[in-house]
């Protein structure tokens, strides 16, 4: 599976990124929304893994863009935060997440968190 992971902090990116490959999976990782809507128009994502909290374009904008989109709306975007408390579960959710997951992120589950979640889109 091709994951597109969104996140702004070197180190989760790499950690993320380094999880997901060991788990089998293709993995691009970008710095920001802008550089990532270059990146799912090169080369489109089976599912993207999605800080919420980005500088510039933030995480919520970036879901609401991708899902109004015909060519996008049906990848599987699944939201981090670790601000729980400022983006609740239901917001991420009614904005087009499929799923979220509240940082500090559970390398044990993450690959199979992503793969649920593309899952459940494509039934």
């Amino acid at each position: 599976m091709k994951v597109l992971v969104i996140e702004d902090e070197p180190t989760d990116r790499k950690l993320m990124g380094a999880v997901l490959k060991m788990s089998g999976h293709i993995v691009r990782e970008r710095a920001s929304a802008e550089e990532a809507l270059d990146a799912i128009t090169a080369d489109r994502p089976d599912v993207i893994l999605l800080d919420v909290r980005l500088p510039g374009i933030d995480g919520l904008t970036l879901t609401r863009q991708l899902k109004g989109n015909a060519d996008t709306r049906q990848i599987p975007i699944v939201a981090v935060t670790a601000y729980p408390d400022r983006y609740r579960r239901e917001e991420l959710l009614a904005v087009g997440c499929e799923a979220c997951i509240i940082k500090p992120v559970d390398t044990r589950n993450l690959a199979r968190q992503l793969e649920d979640a593309a899952a459940r889109k494509s039934r």
